[in-house]
C-alpha cells in the first residue's frame, strides 16, 4: 500500500495562513514559514491588545470622572467621589458615570450631591 502524503489538508492549512498574512511586507505575506511566524506573533499581539483596550478605556473613564467632579466641586476628588457613591449605595460603573457626566450634566450633579451627603454623614 502506498504512503499517504497528506497533501490536501497541508495545502489548506498553508492557504489559511497565507490568507491571514495578506497585506504583510516582503516574504511575510507569501512564504509559509515566515508568514506562519508573523501570523502567530500578530495573534499574540492581538490577544494582549484586547486586554490593554479594557485597561485604557477604564483609565479614560476615570480621568473624565475626575475632571467632571472637580469642575462641580473644587474640594472633591475622584477617589472621594467613588467613596461617597459607594457609601450612598449607588451602584453604577465608571463607564455609565462617565457617560452621564458628558451627556446628562444635571443628573451627574445630583449624583455628586448625594456622594457629598454620604461622605458628610
Amino acid at each position: 500500500m502506498s504512503r499517504s502524503r497528506n497533501k490536501v489538508p497541508a495545502h489548506a492549512r498553508h492557504k489559511k495562513v497565507i490568507k491571514a498574512a495578506k497585506g504583510y511586507y516582503g516574504r511575510r505575506k507569501n512564504t509559509f514559514r515566515t508568514a506562519n511566524a508573523a501570523v502567530m506573533k500578530a495573534g499574540t499581539y492581538a490577544y494582549v491588545g484586547r486586554k490593554q483596550k479594557k485597561r485604557t478605556f477604564r483609565s479614560l473613564w476615570i480621568q473624565r470622572l475626575n475632571a467632571a467632579v472637580r469642575e462641580l466641586d473644587d474640594t472633591m476628588t475622584y477617589s472621594r467621589f467613588i467613596d461617597g457613591i459607594t457609601k450612598a449605595g449607588i451602584e453604577m460603573d465608571r463607564k455609565v458615570l462617565s457617560d452621564l457626566a458628558i451627556n446628562e450634566p444635571a443628573a451627574f450633579k445630583d449624583i455628586v450631591e448625594q456622594a457629598k451627603k454620604a461622605l458628610a454623614a
